[in-house]
Formats: C-alpha cells, structure tokens, sequence
C-alpha cells in the first residue's frame, strides 16, 4: 500500500484537522510540522507524532525529499506565500480557505498550481458536511424546479471569540470577515445553485467590536475584564474593542448569479446563537436547511401533480469527527486526490471565486455600497464544474 507524507506549515487552530491524515498503518502520515511558535510544535508533536521533524523554518520543512505533500494552515494573508513556495518546491498542496485574500493573490497561486503539475485542494469543508450534500442532491434531483432566489442568514455567535481577539480583526491581515467566514457561504452558495456569482452590492459597518481601547493590552491584564461581555481569559488574547480593529462585524451582500439567480447573505458578528440558515426557492419549491435541529424542509407549490400536496423533512444523520463528521471525509479526499487522480468536491477555481465575491463585497461596502462586477480572471478560461 503506498503512504502519503504529508507535512504542515501552521500548527494554530485549524491544524486540529491534522489527526485525520495521521494513519501509520493506513495510507497517509504527517512526518513534519513548521510553525514560528515552539509551543505548538511542541503539542503537535505530543498529539499527532512524536518522531515528527519540526522546525520555525518552513523552507526546512518543504526542502525535505520524504515529503510528497504540505497542508497550509497559516493565517490568511500567508497564504500566498507559502503556497507558492510549496508549489516551487515540487509538493502537492492542501490550503485551508480562503485561498488567499485578494483575487490578484489568488490568480498567482493558480498560476504558480498550473506551471507545478502538482495537486491542488482548498479546504471547503462544508461542502462535506452531511446537511449540504443532501442539499445539493435535493436541488440537483429536480425536486425545487429551477433555482430563482438563495437567502442565507449567518449568526457568528461568540464572533468576538474566534475573529476579534486576534489577527483577524484587522483588514491587513483579512480584508474582510467576507473572506474568512463567508467564503465558505458564497462556495455553498455557488456549489449548490451550480452558478457563480455576476455582480455583488453590499452594506456594512463595525457596530459592536473596535474602539479605543489600546492595541497592546490583553484580557487577563483588564481591569474591565470582570464586566466586560467579551472578556477571554486566554492569555494570548487581545482586546476586542481595541484601537486597531477595522473589519465590519455586520455585512449584508446582494448577489446575482450566472443566469440571474438572485442571492443574499446576511452575515452578523455579535449574535447570542451561532446558525447558518439557508433558503434557496425554485420554480416547484422551497428547500430550507435547519442546522440546529440537523433538518432540511422542502416546501412544494402547485404543479398539478401529486408532490403539490405535501411537504417532505430530511433527518440528517450525525457522523464522527469534527465539523459535523466533514473534516475526516476532506482529508480522505486530499489523500486520495493526491494518491489516485480521484477529483475532489472542491475545485481551485471556485477557491478563487469566492475570494473575489469577499473582495468585492467589501470593495463595495468601502466605497458606497454600489455595484462591483465579479471578474473571472484569466483563469476562467479554464473554469471547472461549480
């Protein structure tokens, strides 16, 4: 049986993903890990691979000839620069989404994946996530008629928690939480209606996080933080009504699609609940999703045939492992894309279309909220299946 080798350039949050390709008796292994922080290769280390080689040097990490692919798990704005010199280097890439953070970005890593002849996957999770794969072979069944309207509703709650405490409040490091949090959304958005996005109009604003509060200080060293409703005890994490906080914290985005779907995301940083609500209404019906009691509602309209009298409920089934049993599945599906040529559900260009709907979103937000075309790029001359 042939193994993959993979290592890791990031070992932060999102690198908990990293114990599903870690199978020494299976088909894949994680043998190195690059990070600036020695903590977390450390913990790396301990929970993944004890005989693993680490470094704070990733161009260490990509130099060595026993690893065939990298997984780039960075914060977004180091995207670029380290797949690229992945790519460079001869590896086959896995990047966590967003691709990158601007739509130039991301036509140099398309065309830096194009001159490597080598893999690349982008770590759109939900599209492996139970609830929207039956979603889309509901849409794709017919069953709604011919999709005219999407309407989705994001609640981030404890959105402080996870975007203002750290790096990603700032637009240096993000451009827009339209990136980093909807690029899943807007992918969803064009994997399930099979279209990708026209043109975007938007509307936003930071109403509840910034302020003037110093860059510098951190929660445990608050005198406010016995009080404050965003208080974090985590010692890493800095204030989120800080001075130096500029990403809206509440968007709302109009869409039209190829073939003049209309869609709206609406996307809110300081809600008591975390939910993704979906609505997407075709010629025959209405399908809903209900994430927190795991349903999908169709709703039927008169056809004249027998389906006009009743509605139907999917129940969706739980599956082990995080982000609702997705992330085993998405890395399975780099192991064998990697291993075998087997297609994933993702595709980079739609990596890249994503960004390009979160850049002119936020374009359109920081500049009068009026229309911005989406371009395609050079790259859509090569344009895969949605």
């Amino acid at each position: 049986m042939r193994q993959l080798r993979i290592g890791i350039i990031g070992g932060g949050g999102r690198s908990t993903i990293v114990e599903y390709w870690h199978k020494p008796n299976g088909n894949s292994v994680v043998v190195g890990a690059a990070d600036v922080s020695e903590e977390a290769l450390q913990q790396f280390k301990e929970s993944i691979n004890p005989e693993a080689f680490i470094t704070n040097d990733y161009h260490e990490l990509l130099a060595r000839e026993d690893i065939e692919a990298v997984a780039i798990l960075t914060p977004d704005h180091m995207h670029e620069e380290h797949v690229t010199a992945a790519f460079r280097a001869g590896k086959h890439v896995y990047c966590e989404k967003p691709l990158a953070i601007t739509s130039e970005s991301c036509d140099r890593i398309l065309d830096e994946w194009e001159k490597s002849g080598k893999h690349l996957m982008i770590g759109f999770n939900m599209r492996y996530m139970p609830m929207y794969q039956t979603m889309k072979g509901i849409i794709d069944s017919g069953e709604i008629g011919e999709i005219k309207a999407v309407w989705v509703r994001h609640f981030v709650g404890f959105g402080g928690w996870f975007y203002y405490h750290d790096w990603h409040g700032k637009r240096a490091n993000t451009t827009s939480l339209l990136l980093q949090k909807a690029s899943h959304d807007f992918d969803v958005i064009h994997w399930l209606t099979g279209k990708y996005t026209k043109k975007v109009a938007a509307f936003g604003s930071l109403d509840y996080y910034g302020g003037s509060m110093p860059n510098d200080l951190h929660c445990p060293d608050c005198e406010l933080k016995e009080t404050c409703p965003e208080a974090s005890f985590d010692r890493l994490n800095q204030c989120a009504f800080r001075q130096e906080i500029d990403v809206e914290d509440n968007n709302m985005v109009m869409m039209e699609l190829e073939g003049g779907i209309k869609a709206s995301y609406l996307q809110c940083h300081f809600t008591p609940d975390y939910s993704r609500n979906y609505t997407f209404i075709g010629t025959k019906g209405r399908l809903e999703n209900d994430d927190i009691n795991n349903k999908v509602y169709v709703k039927t309209r008169k056809t004249g045939s027998w389906n006009e009298w009743s509605d139907q409920t999917y129940d969706i089934k739980e599956m082990e492992g995080t982000h609702g049993g997705a992330d085993p599945r998405i890395c399975e599906d780099f192991v064998n894309l990697v291993l075998y040529n087997q297609q994933p559900l993702t595709t980079p260009f739609a990596g890249r279309m994503s960004v390009a709907v979160g850049c002119a979103a936020a374009e359109s937000i920081r500049t009068g909220s009026g229309v911005i075309l989406i371009d395609q790029g050079r790259h859509g001359k090569i344009k895969e299946t949605v």
